[in-house]
C-alpha cells in the first residue's frame, strides 16, 4: 500500500501547558510523511505526553527539543481532552500508532532504517519481521542522557548511516535530545521519530492497552497495571502537577477568548 500524495493545508502550532503542539490529524501526518519521505533534508518528530509536559515545566531547558521539531504531536488522550476546555483541538497522534502505520503504509522494501533501540532483542525481532529493509541499529548503555560520550555516539551513528527513517526508542528526554542534536549536524538526513516503546509494542515484547481503553483515555491505567513497580511513582508525581497546570491555564484561555 502507498500513501496518495496531496496538497497539505498549513499546520497550525499552538502552545498548551507550556508545550508546542501541531494541530494535524493522524491521517494527515501519515500523508505528509509519505509526501516528503524522499526529501533528503533531516527533520524530526516528537510526541509529548503527560510525563513530558510535567518534566518540561520543571526543566524548561529541554523545551528547544520540542520547539525545533518538524512536528510536535500530542500523544495523550487526557491532554487532548483537557485542551478542549480552553478550547483548543489537539488531535491525538501516538508514537506507537504512527510507527505501526509508517511500517505498513510509507516505508518501502529496500529502505534504510536506523534504530537507536532499547535492546538487541528488539532489533533482532524487527529484522526478522521486516527482512526486506536495511536495518542498522545501535543499543546505547543505560543512563545515556548523563553520558555525553555515549549520547554523541548515538548522534554520530544516526548521521553516518544516511537512513531514510530514524527511530529513536530509548525513552524521554534522551530520545528528544538525540533527535535535536542530530538536527544540528550539517550532514544529517532522513525523517527521525522519537517513539517511546513503539518498537516493543510492534514486536510483542510489551502489550498495548485494549483499543477501548486507549479511546477513553485509560491507557495509562493499563500501563500502570502492567508495570506498577516502575510506573506508580511517575504517574503519582505527574497527574497532580498536570491538573494544577490545567487549572491555571484553562481560565486564561477562556479570558483571552472573551477579550478577543
Amino acid at each position: 500500500m502507498t500513501v496518495t500524495p496531496s496538497i497539505m493545508p498549513a499546520i497550525e502550532r499552538r502552545h498548551f501547558l507550556g508545550v508546542p503542539f501541531d494541530r494535524i490529524a493522524f491521517d494527515d501526518v501519515i500523508r505528509l510523511i509519505g509526501d516528503t519521505r524522499d526529501d533528503p533534508a533531516y527533520r524530526y518528530i516528537v510526541t509529548p505526553n503527560v510525563d513530558h509536559i510535567v518534566r518540561l515545566a520543571q526543566h524548561p531547558e529541554l523545551l528547544p527539543y520540542y520547539e525545533n521539531a518538524w512536528l510536535t504531536l500530542c500523544d495523550s488522550k487526557p491532554v487532548s481532552m483537557l485542551a478542549k476546555a480552553v478550547p483548543i483541538t489537539l488531535p491525538r497522534v501516538t508514537g506507537a500508532d504512527l510507527t505501526a502505520c509508517l511500517f505498513g503504509l510509507v516505508i518501502r522494501d529496500g529502505d534504510h532504517i536506523t534504530m537507536i533501540a532499547p535492546s538487541q532483542n528488539v532489533i533482532d525481532q524487527m529484522r526478522t519481521r521486516f527482512p526486506h529493509l536495511h536495518i542498522r541499529a545501535h543499543v546505547p548503555p543505560y543512563g545515556v542522557l548523563n553520558n555525553p560520550a555515549e549520547l554523541q555516539r548515538c548522534v554520530d551513528f544516526a548521521v553516518q548511516e544516511k537512513a531514510d527513517f530514524i527511530f529513536v526508542a530509548i525513552g524521554s528526554p534522551q530520545s528528544e535530545k538525540i533527535a535535536y542534536e542530530i538536527s544540528k549536524h550539517p550532514e544529517a538526513t532522513g525523517i527521525c521519530l522519537c517513539i517511546g516503546a513503539a518498537l516493543e509494542f510492534m514486536t510483542g515484547m510489551k502489550k498495548r492497552a485494549p483499543r477501548w481503553m486507549s479511546r477513553t483515555g485509560l491507557e495509562w491505567l493499563h500501563r500502570l497495571g502492567s508495570d506498577p513497580g516502575r510506573l506508580w511513582r511517575r504517574y503519582l508525581f505527574s497527574v497532580l502537577p498536570l491538573l494544577g497546570m490545567a487549572v491555571r491555564e484553562i481560565p486564561r484561555g477562556w479570558w483571552a477568548r472573551l477579550r478577543g
